[in-house]
């Protein structure tokens, strides 16, 4: 049997590793069953003593964070797919479509067929925006003009592989510099272990036009031949996929206007639905190479074929 680090610091890291992967079990599982023992299986507890740690640490009971988890997941096909309410339900995992409406009308007190979804979607944007911190010219966020006609940002296609990362769960994400502090964490132990200059990605499960900030969740990656989780250093497997990328070498503002024609210009005009994989950035280089204001990254959202 395998016993517990003998300092008081070893527990809190080991906890901390296994309910990253119930999280992880979780959300690559929204549209099955799930059940307590599954999850805790998955993080290596009883299902007994999980459901009391995952509260403990998570701030919600595993029922309510795999409720709210659907709910957000509907929000996004919602405003991104041109799937039916039913099936947006059985994407999500509710038993049916009339189960999908009654709990989502007891969370937006409004049923999915006569909800909002873009205003929605602007509420949520003025949130990001004034989270942004100053001099990252947030005042272009509500401001973009629409793109001409046929005029955009020029898109690729790229079949990636399966992808191994090492991964920094970073919680409210929008607040201060954590996300700066988890990848400069990350950049420390990748150097040691001579990985610092592999492909360093940042994606999120959560899209914060849809989802309230302090729900949020980034995760600062990088990628790897293979990794034991340990502490707050997670492991994740990405199958493989199909992308649309975009190269963005400038300032939060144009990522953001890149994003928006890719959603609402692009998308609509390709063959392509967005698949159930978060969009990531993929960094040239170094995260932060050229500081906060000035980024040198790929978009790549992950697309499938529309049947």
């Amino acid at each position: 049997m395998r016993t517990i680090g003998k300092t008081r610091s070893a527990t809190p890291s080991a906890y901390l590793e296994r309910v990253n992967r119930a999280i992880d079990f979780i959300v690559n599982h929204l549209d099955k069953p799930i059940r307590l023992t599954d999850v805790s299986r998955a993080a290596s507890f009883s299902p007994f003593h999980f459901h009391r740690v995952f509260q403990a640490m998570v701030g919600t009971t595993l029922a309510d964070f795999i409720k709210r988890r659907r709910l957000e997941k509907a929000l996004s096909l919602m405003a991104h797919s041109q799937m039916s309410l039913t099936e947006i339900a059985l994407a999500c995992g509710f038993a049916s479509s009339s189960d999908f409406s009654r709990r989502f009308k007891q969370t937006f007190h409004a049923p999915p067929s006569r909800f909002d979804i873009e205003g929605w979607r602007r509420a949520h944007r003025a949130q990001l925006e004034a989270a942004l911190p100053e001099g990252i010219a947030r005042h272009h966020l509500n401001r973009m003009p629409e793109p001409p006609d046929g005029d955009g940002f020029p898109v690729r296609l790229r079949e990636l592989p399966k992808r191994t990362v090492a991964y920094i769960r970073v919680a409210k994400p929008y607040r201060g510099n954590a996300v700066v502090s988890a990848i400069e964490r990350l950049v420390v132990w990748a150097e040691r272990r001579g990985l610092a200059d592999r492909q360093w990605l940042g994606y999120q499960w959560d899209n914060p036009e849809l989802v309230a900030l302090e729900d949020c969740h980034y995760y600062a990656a990088v990628e790897v031949d293979d990794v034991i989780p340990k502490g707050e250093i997670g492991r994740y497997v990405f199958p493989p996929m199909l992308v649309a990328e975009i190269e963005i070498r400038g300032d939060i503002a144009l990522e953001v206007r890149a994003l928006d024609w890719l959603y609402g210009v692009w998308l609509p005009r390709s063959r392509y639905f967005p698949d159930d994989q978060p969009g990531f950035e993929a960094w040239i280089g170094r995260p932060f190479a050229h500081g906060a204001e000035y980024f040198e990254i790929n978009i790549q959202l992950p697309i499938r074929a529309v049947k």
